[in-house]
């Protein structure tokens, strides 16, 4: 073969074989293996071929290498991970998830039922600190350690002179025993004296938001709704310490100011006339009529040659100044349900009082009251309503009390029972403090149910 034998280019290489030998193959079918290949010490037959003409030829080298292959110990095969192109959003779960390993039992723990705990051993309190404690001390002892400043309490410096004593009871035997034992003995109040106190802390309740409105109302007149609405208005006020007012919002001509002494010939056509004048209450003041028990009233219109009824634009204008000065405002209502100021009062309203008689219409007629409320979008006002039984009139000893009462008591939230009084039946000024003690103890215990359901906190 010649020397200027050049390679192919596109010698290749392939894998081993078993034996890892090396062998070459040429293009001419000729496959030579290195012990056929001529040897240096033949000069003869090197000459022969020197005298052929050097002709180019292409050969193929195939040369196979030994190939390191990586074989996974079992202990790696276990937790190896396969090596497959992962897919965001593909996910393969067809196979295993789990790997079971086995543990030899050299391995395992055993733990027994039962451990014992631990006693905890709780350390003893430590020894007081006399330094900043005065007890079991005289008053002037010096203490063995230096004191801190916060020893020096206003309790301790300051002197209270004599020891408070408790007041002195009320009833009868109460105080004869507590003069007798020369105060040194105090039972503490009868049961009727802490049941007035009881009824004044209700009635006194204090609030916050703005003016508590309480109508009075029916849709039959002579029943005593006025009656009602000026004992419901003395009672707070006799008891309260803010202001109490009473509206007389009868759109025809009320009788509310009748049932007191007038002090001024204002009404609530006066108010609403120079309302954008009253800015005080001491302006204010000069159109209203005060009681014994200082109770404000606002007296209806009563001129006859009056043709403009008293409208729901007018309620808002008196209720607008009331809500500057007052804080409880009891409006007694006309007849009926459907008349223009009944809306605006019924808008305003916190508690209703339903007034009825000791018959069987008056009766019907309260609870048809009831029902009309409930029918004109004010249910939360029924279930919050009180029911007034004024047995002062015609019929009410031929009729069972006790069922009217059963019927109104599902209905609404309270029923109280006003009895019979020679004074309110004339018509005339009502005299608060000399009205029978039961007539002035129902009054008190209706305002008491009224206060208890009005709002201590209200969002003005």
């Amino acid at each position: 073969m010649s020397k200027d034998a050049e390679l192919s280019e596109d010698a290749e290489l392939s894998e081993t074989d078993g034996d890892g030998k090396d062998t070459v193959s040429v293009d001419d079918d000729h496959s030579v293996d290195d012990a056929d290949q001529p040897d240096e010490s033949e000069p003869e037959q090197a000459s022969e071929l020197a005298l052929i003409d050097p002709v180019t030829e292409s050969m193929t080298f195939t040369v196979a290498l030994p190939v390191q292959v990586h074989v996974t110990p079992d202990d790696e095969a276990a937790v190896s991970i396969s090596e497959i192109a992962i897919t965001p959003d593909y996910m393969d779960v067809s196979g295993p998830v789990t790997t079971t390993v086995t543990m030899s039992s050299e391995q395992a723990v055993t733990v027994p039922d039962e451990i014992e705990e631990e006693q905890v051993i709780i350390p003893a309190l430590p020894a007081p600190d006399d330094v900043y404690t005065r007890r079991g001390r005289q008053r002037g002892e010096v203490s063995t350690a230096p004191e801190p400043s916060t020893m020096l309490t206003a309790d301790r410096l300051m002197s209270n002179g004599k020891r408070k004593r408790r007041p002195a009871p009320e009833g009868f035997w109460q105080q004869f025993v507590y003069q007798v034992t020369f105060h040194a003995v105090n039972v503490g109040d009868s049961y009727a004296v802490r049941h007035r106190k009881s009824i004044d802390a209700r009635i006194s309740k204090n609030f916050d938001g703005g003016t508590r409105f309480v109508a009075v109302l029916t849709r039959k007149g002579g029943v005593g709704k006025t009656t009602i609405s000026a004992l419901l208005g003395m009672a707070m006020a006799d008891v309260r310490e803010d202001r109490v007012i009473a509206i007389d919002a009868n759109p025809d001509r009320g009788t509310l100011a009748e049932r007191i002494t007038r002090n001024t010939r204002a009404t609530v056509r006066d108010v609403i006339t120079r309302a954008r004048s009253v800015s005080t209450f001491s302006e204010f003041q000069t159109l209203i009529s005060r009681d014994e028990t200082r109770m404000d009233v606002l007296a209806s219109d009563a001129d006859p040659t009056i043709s403009e009824a008293f409208d729901e634009d007018d309620y808002n204008v008196v209720a607008d100044i009331a809500e500057r000065f007052y804080s409880v405002a009891v409006t007694d209502c006309g007849t009926g349900m459907l008349h223009s100021a009944m809306s605006a009062t019924l808008q305003r309203a916190d508690s209703v009082i339903v007034v009825s008689g000791g018959s069987v219409d008056e009766a019907r007629l309260a609870s048809e009251t009831l029902t009309w409320l409930e029918s004109n979008g004010y249910p939360e006002l029924v279930k919050n309503a009180v029911v007034a039984l004024n047995t002062a009139t015609h019929g009410t000893n031929l009729v069972k009390l006790e069922e009217i009462e059963a019927h109104f008591q599902s209905r609404v939230r309270a029923v109280a029972r006003i009895p019979y009084d020679q004074s309110l039946a004339t018509g005339s000024v009502i005299r608060y403090h000399s009205l029978k003690p039961n007539t002035r103890n129902a009054a008190r215990e209706l305002a008491a149910i009224v206060v208890d359901g009005l709002d201590e906190h209200r969002a003005s």
